[in-house]
């Protein structure tokens, strides 16, 4: 049985939510870990869930990415395991350097909550195998500093490794100005690291993995968390 951690830091809000998915809806064995607990990589897969760690003083997720936790999660990836990062999780990600790049204040400095539309760009990573190329995912945003960027040079990097995943889109799949809600660099909306095991996202699939919670009567958060089960499960047998 696959069991997973959602790591909770000081200022963590959605820590019951993705806990709430995967042990009543996905149905899997998962703890809610106090950062300061996690001392050693006990479990298959790991979840940076969404909130306001420490306030967000200095930049948004800079003091939480110092938390020794971060030590075990980075063995956890090396080792191959899948590490989530969402919102705020992301931020962490970024900051502990397991992801590329920045995550900044949104373009038009405001506190952006709405529904978005994310495109599927990389279906063989371990959060979207139960997903299509191109697919459109009906999903939350609420965010303040969601706007990534990285050198251009580096983007065409990602690229070429297939590590962009997730891109704002309009209703047609279009990557358009209109669709991007915070200015990120290339309506990227999740990445992942060069091995596919991390990935970050700003979006709350979280929050779109119960349809009657959803004014759109949808669940589409869900195959994200669907997907990295089923990877679980999958390196399990494979090392019996």
């Amino acid at each position: 049985m696959p069991q997973v951690a959602v790591v909770q830091y000081p200022g963590s809000n959605c820590d019951l939510d993705a806990l709430e998915v995967l042990q009543k809806i996905v149905r899997v064995k998962t703890d809610l870990v106090w950062h300061k607990q996690l001392t050693h990589d006990n479990y298959d897969g790991y979840i940076l869930p969404g909130g306001f760690s420490y306030g967000d003083y200095l930049r948004a997720g800079a003091i939480a990415a110092h938390s020794p936790s971060l030590k075990i999660v980075q063995t956890a990836a090396e080792a191959g395991k899948p590490v989530l990062g969402v919102c705020n999780g992301f931020q962490i990600l970024v900051e502990a350097n397991l992801l590329p790049g920045a995550v900044l204040r949104n373009a038009s400095l405001r506190f952006v909550c709405k529904w978005i539309n994310l495109r599927v760009d990389n279906n063989k990573t371990p959060f979207t195998r139960k997903m299509k190329m191109g697919q459109l995912l009906r999903v939350p945003i609420a965010h303040n500093e969601g706007r990534y960027y990285l050198e251009p040079e580096q983007i065409q990097t990602l690229e070429k490794n297939g590590q962009v995943v997730l891109r704002y889109a309009d209703n047609k799949g279009d990557t358009t100005m209109d669709a991007n809600p915070n200015g990120s660099l290339e309506n990227i909306a999740g990445i992942c690291n060069p091995d596919h095991n991390v990935m970050g996202l700003m979006p709350h699939p979280e929050r779109a993995s119960q349809s009657e919670l959803s004014p759109y009567n949808n669940a589409e958060g869900r195959l994200i968390f669907d997907s990295m089960i089923e990877t679980i499960r999958e390196r399990n047998e494979e090392r019996r």
